[in-house]
């Protein structure tokens, strides 16, 4: 695994974020596709908290804290538990992009991981590059989602013309 070159993507995706989330309001973010997709905010919210319990925390578990439980998570049901479609956008956010800051401060600080190192859960057995190269590949799931929410959002502000000069968006 080449640490560097994750840890860079990781960066990279970090601005292309920050990039699709620009130049969206409040009630733009909370719109939805339909019923059982999720919103830009949602999205955003949901960053926010994969970044505190889930990558970052997970990770460390297998590296360092393998006497310990692994906690759960559950990021469909946060979905409504945590209201993410009521949030403040601006401050979500501010919220993930600041998480962000702490994962790359915090990923500097690792002395000579042991990526092949594993933590047996429930459900599967992971090793701590998989975790990471996973963490990388997450924020690229969801840059699809957010440029498919963007996509929508263009197709509305462009209504009545259709976008089909463009090029084939399937």
């Amino acid at each position: 695994m080449d640490f560097r070159a994750l840890y860079q993507e990781l960066q990279h995706s970090t601005e292309l974020i920050r990039a699709l989330l620009s130049g969206i309001e409040q009630e733009v973010a909370r719109l939805k596709p339909s019923a059982t997709s999720w919103s830009i905010l949602e999205v955003v919210c949901h960053f926010y908290d994969e970044e505190r319990e889930d990558f970052r925390e997970h990770l460390d578990f297998i590296l360092h804290r393998q006497n310990e439980e692994w906690h759960g998570i559950d990021p469909d049901g946060w979905v409504i538990e945590r209201k993410y479609n009521e949030q403040n956008f601006v401050e979500m956010q501010e919220n993930f992009f600041a998480e962000r800051e702490k994962s790359f401060a915090w990923l500097n600080g690792l002395v000579n991981p042991a990526w092949e190192k594993t933590y047996t859960t429930a459900y599967r057995t992971i090793s701590a590059g998989e975790m990471f190269a996973c963490w990388v590949a997450h924020d690229n799931l969801h840059i699809r989602q957010l440029v498919e929410l963007r996509r929508m959002r263009l197709e509305n502000i462009a209504k009545p013309y259709n976008l089909e000069y463009a090029g084939d968006w399937n």
